[in-house]
């Protein structure tokens, strides 16, 4: 059976609302088969990952509806809009999808439109022409939004027929339920190991990924870094404004450390205002220019400026790599927190390298 996206590119005179209504009656009667809602049940609830839930939801969608490009957008932890499944999203459109996406979970209504750039709804709109998106509802409220679009603007709005609209429609509930499910696990994961202030994770999981990286290190031979991180000075910010607003620059802090840790790093609030950031694969000098590049960026801050102030901390950081230094996640944790400790006495403001332990 011919997929709608093949039924596009097979009628490439016809903009994406002409193609919907001339095949309509095709998809329609491909939509409201039995065995197609069986078939895409299954599917997704043999998985837990929401992107492969979202991959499937955005293939057979693509059976339906002759759309070149698809999109399937969720919010994550933080409430921002992120895509879990994208064909054809590209750095030009994914504004405009992002827009699209948030209008459809905040009136958790269908969107269709010819031409985006002169739609009053999607305000300041530079490219991709038409849309239609569809509401991923899960028990009543949007859990997401699937967008089916074309780079070319329409001669009028795609439409689907009452019919056509009821059965996508009872196509999709079930599946919304499915992937709401695999968000709402991922997200009660990613609770267990985040820190519930910095939002970096959790000192349970820095121990988790220590023991684990330790032992991956000692297979492979490659090298595994610990950098131990304490802010100077952040008494006197709870001593002077109060724990309210220290606990702001505790998140400032984190949000700095977390932008300058690379993508393979792993940062953490190790407690009170100590953080640690795991380096798997990276040996005593990438370490220490991660090290040096977070205390640069702590000591150039201006902290709380939101809230009217104009606080300057600085960064004390010890670096233990292993097996230069430590030969257990025990004793690297050991070594990165006694080189921490050494610029703390020393001035602060500085990075120190742990020492094997002959020179201690």
């Amino acid at each position: 059976m011919r997929r709608a996206r093949d039924l596009a590119l097979a009628a490439p005179g016809l903009d994406f609302a002409e193609r919907l209504r001339a095949f309509q009656g095709l998809l329609r009667s491909r939509v409201e088969r039995r065995d197609a809602l069986v078939d895409f049940v299954r599917a997704v609830n043999a998985t837990l990952e929401p992107g492969e839930i979202a991959d499937i939801i955005v293939d057979h969608a693509a059976q339906w509806v002759p759309a070149h490009d698809w999109a399937l957008l969720s919010s994550d932890l933080s409430g921002r809009l992120s895509v879990l499944s994208g064909r054809g999203v590209t750095d030009e459109n994914e504004h405009e999808i992002r827009a699209v996406a948030n209008w459809v979970m905040q009136h958790g209504e269908e969107f269709a439109s010819n031409d985006l750039r002169g739609d009053a709804q999607i305000v300041g709109s530079e490219s991709v022409g038409t849309v239609l998106a569809f509401p991923l509802v899960g028990r009543g409220s949007p859990v997401g939004a699937l967008i089916g679009f074309d780079s070319a603007a329409s001669t009028h709005k795609p439409k689907l027929s009452p019919g056509m609209q009821r059965a996508v429609r009872l196509l999709l509930e079930p599946v919304s339920i499915a992937l709401d499910n695999a968000l709402a696990l991922k997200r009660a994961e990613a609770l267990s190991v985040t820190d519930d202030l910095t939002h970096l994770y959790n000192s349970r999981y820095l121990n988790q990924v220590l023991r684990r990286e330790t032992k991956r290190a000692s297979r492979s031979g490659r090298p595994l870094s610990l950098l131990f991180i304490d802010l100077d000075g952040f008494k006197s910010v709870n001593d002077t404004h109060g724990h309210l607003i220290g606990s702001r620059a505790l998140v400032e802090a984190a949000a700095l450390i977390r932008t300058s840790a690379r993508e393979t790093d792993v940062p953490a609030r190790f407690g009170g205002d100590e953080f640690a950031v795991v380096l798997p694969e990276t040996g005593g000098e990438g370490a220490f220019a991660v090290g040096d590049r977070i205390r640069e960026r702590i000591a150039s801050h201006r902290f709380l400026e939101n809230d009217g102030l104009d606080v300057h901390l600085t960064a004390s950081v010890g670096v233990a790599t292993l097996p230069d230094v430590a030969a257990s996640a025990e004793e690297l944790v050991a070594a990165a927190d006694k080189a921490m400790y050494r610029i703390k006495d020393s001035g602060k403001n500085g990075i120190q390298a742990a020492l094997p332990p002959t020179d201690n």
